[in-house]
């Protein structure tokens, strides 16, 4: 069977399965660095605004030889989880005082996003783009959001810096910023102790851990991780979702840093989870980063 296929028979299946009240239908998404996922969508429609569960795992899954019904009661198990309950107020999207409170801004590649740049505001950071979004709903399970879109500028009627600046005061106010030991990172992902050792890594994520690396650019956030250590650091953007703080001091050759990343981003990343593929240099004297 194949992916196409795949998708066609659990969407069927979903259908014989849920209420008259719930419409399932096929959805694509252009995702971050250009990435094309086909999942499903599940609408209540009582409710506007809907989940969209991506299918190429459970694609893997069906390979490995779990049936079709098992894999669609486990999607109406994450439905379920994750289902608004409440619609969103679209028409507030024309008015900026209604939505300025909830913009935020996310870090992705600049290169592998330039055709998605083309239609949105941004601003250049290093080799990244900053970007925007309106942050529509925060949970256990992440996040729903809005990505700002050249249109929306037009109807707001505001400049990029206006956009930026509410951003910058948003962020971190609503996904605020998380450090921790890599140590600590594990214990708290497995529920399990770690055997004590040096530990010089640090995580740097917000809350939800969802497209947390932007957190380095939150107000005095790299000032104060040089203030914490105590010399200049390495900044590994280990995915779009979160980077790794390493000392100078604990790196015999840059090289390797860049290794590191261009391995994780290889073996552990999807592709529409890859931020960049080299390591980023933080001097504390100069206060920036290169």
């Amino acid at each position: 069977m194949t992916y196409c296929q795949f998708v066609s028979t659990v969407e069927e299946k979903l259908k014989e399965e849920v209420r008259d009240k719930i419409e399932i239908s096929v959805y694509t998404a252009k995702k971050n660095n250009g990435v094309i996922r086909t999942g499903l969508m599940i609408r209540d429609e009582k409710i506007n605004i809907s989940p969209a569960i991506y299918l190429e795992e459970y694609y893997e899954q069906f390979r490995k030889g779990d049936s079709i019904e098992m894999i669609a009661d486990d999607i109406l198990r994450i439905y379920d989880e994750v289902k608004f309950h409440h619609s969103w107020d679209y028409e507030s999207l024309d008015i900026y005082e209604k939505v300025s409170g909830k913009i935020v801004f996310r870090l992705v590649n600049r290169k592998a996003n330039r055709e998605l740049l083309r239609e949105i505001p941004y601003i250049p950071y290093l080799d990244l783009a900053i970007i925007f979004y309106v942050m529509v709903e925060v949970n256990e399970y992440g996040t729903a959001a809005m990505m700002i879109q050249n249109p929306h500028m037009e109807s707001w009627d505001i400049t990029l810096k206006e956009l930026y600046d509410r951003a910058k005061e948003n962020t971190p106010r609503l996904l605020s910023a998380k450090l921790q030991t890599v140590q600590a990172v594990i214990e708290e992902l497995s529920q399990k102790q770690v055997a004590e050792g040096k530990d010089f890594m640090y995580v740097l994520s917000n809350e939800i851990r969802s497209f947390g690396s932007a957190a380095i650019l939150y107000r005095d956030q790299l000032v104060n991780i040089g203030l914490l250590l105590r010399e200049n650091y390495y900044v590994l953007p280990s995915s779009v979702h979160e980077v790794i703080i390493i000392p100078e001091s604990e790196v015999p050759c840059r090289e390797l840093l860049d290794e590191i990343v261009k391995e994780i981003n290889e073996v552990h990343l999807e592709q529409e989870e890859v931020l960049c593929d080299h390591a980023y240099y933080y001097d504390c004297e100069t206060r920036k980063m290169k």
